[in-house]
């Protein structure tokens, strides 16, 4: 597992926030690597962008203070550097960074060159749903001999399920994180998520934790605290426990199964904003006294439909009755 807050705030707060942890790893056996972000590659130059160089110091009395292995997200050769002058066990890379190749392969030349080697660099899925991208930069680290460590992050607000599996069935040798922080954006998601990495046999987590989230500078709302930590990593094993045992479900359809559940999301998503745009559409038709059923529009959203149906092999009674209802409970919207 690697855990820990979003982001370095102060000295005190990732000293703290590692000794918290590193008694939770006593009271359950855990393996946990420590992460905190000194570089935050935020998307408003407002907002915090972590502490820098000096947070580096805090990361070296973090382990001789508690013995955990620490990590820290780097996305410049510069920083690289410096994190391997300061001998930071673990990096990470992170969504954005991995989806520029030539980027990624700048911070393994700067590792290659490196008279310190890092016991493991984790690296996430880029920001877009590209399976053989992720492979890429994981194979341009593993060519500098570095350990690679995958962290599935979901992309786009999407769990990309499909991405995973098929990153896992290229290189199955390759460790597999969930990252049900960045996945979710909301903290009660972070078990749920987590449970689901465990039946599918995921390798670990990696999940942001921070003594009192709602404070945090970054990544308030999907922060848990190290108690909330302890409390998953409890469930997590009373999963393994006894519901794996007991589920003979093949490993492949719950894969499927995910991806099923993924594109039902989108689908009653998009089945809700249909709705919202539909009352504005009723409120229009009020204003200019038009009825809400409009039979020629309905007939040409018809011949569409089937048209679809025929070019993607699609029975067209199934899909014509699927338009029905959705229309139907349209119409009753702007009445």
């Amino acid at each position: 597992m690697v855990a820990g807050p979003c982001a370095a705030e102060s000295k005190q707060q990732v000293l703290s926030t590692a000794e918290k942890l590193a008694s939770v790893v006593k009271r359950t056996g855990a393996r946990l690597i420590y992460r905190a972000g000194l570089w935050k590659p935020r998307t408003s130059p407002h907002s915090f962008q972590g502490v820098g160089e000096e947070g580096l110091t805090w990361l070296q009395e973090t382990v001789q203070l508690t013995n955990l292995p620490v990590a820290t997200e780097v996305s410049t050769p510069e920083q690289v550097h410096m994190a391997l002058h300061a001998r930071i066990p673990y990096l990470w890379l992170g969504a954005r960074t991995c989806a520029n190749p030539i980027a990624v392969q700048e911070l393994a030349d700067v590792i290659r060159q490196s008279n310190y080697c890092p016991e493991g660099v984790l690296i996430k899925n880029p920001v877009n749903e590209d399976a053989h991208l992720w492979l890429g930069n994981i194979e341009r680290m593993e060519s500098v001999g570095v350990p690679v460590i995958a962290v599935h992050r979901g992309c786009n607000h999407r769990p990309c399920w499909r991405m995973a599996y098929q990153l896992r069935q290229l290189r199955a040798d390759i460790p597999l994180l969930l990252d049900p922080s960045h996945m979710s954006g909301e903290r009660a998601m972070v078990p749920l998520l987590a449970n689901k990495a465990a039946a599918l046999h995921y390798d670990g987590w990696m999940i942001e934790v921070h003594p009192t989230p709602e404070q945090a500078l970054s990544d308030s709302r999907q922060q848990i605290t190290p108690d909330e930590l302890e409390h998953l990593i409890s469930d997590l094993k009373n999963f393994s426990d006894e519901k794996e045992a007991l589920d003979n479900t093949p490993i492949e359809l719950r894969w499927l199964r995910a991806e099923i559940d993924e594109i039902d999301d989108t689908l009653w998503t998009a089945i809700a904003e249909r709705m919202d745009i539909v009352r504005h559409i009723g409120e229009v038709k009020q204003q200019n006294h038009l009825d809400a059923y409009q039979p020629n529009r309905y007939q040409a959203m018809l011949a569409q439909r089937m048209e679809w149906a025929d070019k993607n092999g699609l029975p067209r009674e199934a899909v014509r009755s699927i338009l029905d209802v959705i229309h139907d409970a349209s119409v009753s919207l702007q009445h």
